[in-house]
């Protein structure tokens, strides 16, 4: 499970502007901003894709166009996303400060996919959990709130919100859009939805 929330994309002028600084050519750009809204001119489309084509080294006008967006998937997901260091910021929801704070049931965690049988052994480990959490609400004793923590399995949801380019979603959608995990398809058909990034890299 991946929930995809409160996502934009930013700096489409400035990028774009840059884009043109090593031939001079400002006078060509035709992309507009008004009202918040962004329309990209036929003369930088046509640039933006060349660069795009040509190679890291070209396209760094894609490094100027920042996204920001919600992202809740489970802890299993976000350890391969962390390797995305370069060009990423990160804020998580703190596990660590609020695990003891609502009740672990199934609907925090990312469960679809599971068989009958492992649902069940999901909820046995579930209730066990349950029942430390409320003991160390009660006792504050940190030997069981570590107990929690040991415990909790990796399709446990967080929340982070991410700042990213253009760049490093390229990276992303080139290395994940095959991926034998459902949640990077979820993210990688995202990405294409982003304005102008399938038209950018020619998809």
């Amino acid at each position: 499970m991946i929930q995809i929330e409160n996502g934009c994309a930013l700096n489409f002028i400035n990028a774009l502007r840059g884009m043109r600084n090593p031939l001079d050519s400002w006078h060509l750009n035709d992309s507009s901003e008004a009202g918040g809204s962004f329309t990209m001119g036929a003369k930088d489309l046509d640039l933006a894709k060349r660069l795009c084509k040509a190679g890291s080294d070209h396209r760094k006008f894609m490094r100027q166009i920042l996204v920001s967006v919600d992202l809740t998937a489970p802890i299993y997901w976000w350890k391969e996303f962390d390797t995305y260091k370069v060009a990423t910021v990160s804020n998580s929801c703190s596990t660590m400060h609020t695990i003891h704070k609502q009740p672990l049931t199934a609907a925090l965690f990312s469960t679809d996919g599971l068989s009958p049988e492992s649902q069940a052994a999901l909820d046995g480990l579930l209730a066990y959990l349950e029942s430390l959490r409320l003991r160390f609400n009660e006792t504050k004793d940190m030997a069981v709130w570590r107990e929690i923590i040991l415990l909790l399995p990796s399709s446990f949801n967080q929340k982070r919100t991410i700042t990213m380019n253009y760049e490093t979603l390229l990276n992303i959608y080139h290395a994940r859009k095959t991926h034998k995990l459902t949640e990077w398809h979820v993210l990688c058909d995202w990405i294409l939805s982003l304005p102008y990034f399938a038209d950018i890299i020619g998809v």
